[in-house]
């Protein structure tokens, strides 16, 4: 029998939240986390791992990322990946070309990190002094820090650390070339997968636009996402449900009874999270909108500046705004459909909270 939207969604949420393990082996298995620089009240990547890694604390993985097996970087969004994972999207070939003044720039600030060891943008900054530059944002940011970000992208620079939140960087070795044309798809394919591991079930739409993404993961590939995403339905679990193609991992089984799902446990999910990140998905799944509103005028505002959907058992009922003030929590949560009444809910409510406490070391 074909799995049902309800065997989906259990599998969806099963695979995803599964039984908190070390800190790398819970990034392996999510095979990607998505970074955020908002603290509201922790950061994305850190509310994302809370649910999933013993004991986790809030800048566990910023401390703890030297010694660990993973790279920061752009995949499909910006965020940490595996080094095997990492090493497949470069060396890249960047839509946007450097001048030959900006590569001189480059291999000076490349001369100089070297010779350092280490270095951070407040340093290159002050040794070359390179002025300012409009950001993304429409406001001025430091000229070396946007240089340090395309080198980083390049392939030329590494994340070694962070300090304060702030990127630390040191150079890297250069990279072997791509190889053959097989070789190069085999790459896209092993991309496509991760995507697939991270995200599944993935609605096809969604897939597609997962692919698709991969041109700013991989841009010397971009041509080849339509033959890897058509490579990819041929060999992913598939099912249609409600006129709407699913795609999963093949080895797994989505109407397998090994997929579980806590019912009396309540979870405050990060906007980011593998488990909310599809919107689409989500609407499916629990039938209603969730929109991330960080960048959306407090007027227009109808969740909150940084809603977490709260989860309970196996429905997303609602969110949570959650803010630190005089080293305590304050919560304003909402629904979307009448609040449960009965001690069960409070208790599960009263638990997370003081699970989210601990994790900010309140």
């Amino acid at each position: 029998m074909p799995p049902t939207i309800d065997q989906l969604r259990r599998y969806a949420l099963a695979r995803s939240l599964f039984k908190p393990t070390t800190l790398r082996r819970a990034i392996a298995k999510l095979g990607f986390v998505q970074a955020d620089p908002l603290r509201a009240p922790a950061r994305a990547q850190d509310l994302i791992l809370r649910h999933r890694v013993l004991d986790y604390r809030a800048g566990d993985l910023e401390r703890r990322y030297p010694k660990l097996p993973i790279e920061e970087d752009f995949f499909v969004n910006y965020g940490f990946l595996g080094k095997q994972h990492h090493a497949l999207m470069h060396p890249r070939t960047p839509r946007t070309l450097w001048p030959r003044s900006r590569w001189a720039q480059a291999d000076a600030v490349l001369a100089f990190v070297r010779k350092r060891g280490v270095a951070h943008p407040r340093e290159v900054d002050a040794e070359f002094s390179h002025g300012k530059v409009r950001n993304w944002f429409g406001g001025s940011s430091n000229a070396s820090t946007a240089l340090l970000d395309g080198m980083h992208y390049r392939g030329l620079l590494r994340v070694a650390r962070r300090d304060g939140g702030t990127r630390v960087y040191a150079a890297r070795d250069s990279w072997p070339e791509h190889g053959g044309r097989e070789a190069c798809q085999a790459r896209m394919d092993a991309l496509v997968d991760l995507v697939v591991a991270a995200y599944a079930p993935l609605p096809a739409p969604s897939l597609r636009q997962l692919v698709s993404t991969l041109r700013n993961a991989a841009p010397q590939w971009a041509d080849d996402r339509n033959r890897a995403l058509v490579h990819a339905k041929s060999r992913l679990g598939h099912v249609a449900v409600r006129d709407i193609d699913w795609y999963w991992p093949a080895e797994e089984n989505p109407s397998s009874r090994r997929w579980q799902v806590e019912e009396r446990t309540l979870r405050l999910l990060a906007p980011f999270d593998p488990v909310v990140w599809d919107r689409r998905r989500f609407e499916v799944f629990w039938g209603w909108s969730y929109r991330f509103e960080a960048y959306t005028p407090a007027a227009k505002r109808k969740m909150g500046h940084y809603a977490l959907p709260m989860l309970w058992g196996e429905q997303v009922i609602g969110w949570c705004n959650l803010a630190v003030r005089d080293a305590r929590l304050v919560v304003d949560p909402g629904f979307v459909v009448k609040r449960p009444s009965g001690a069960m809910f409070r208790q599960a409510f009263d638990d997370e909270l003081q699970r989210m406490s601990d994790f900010l070391g309140l």
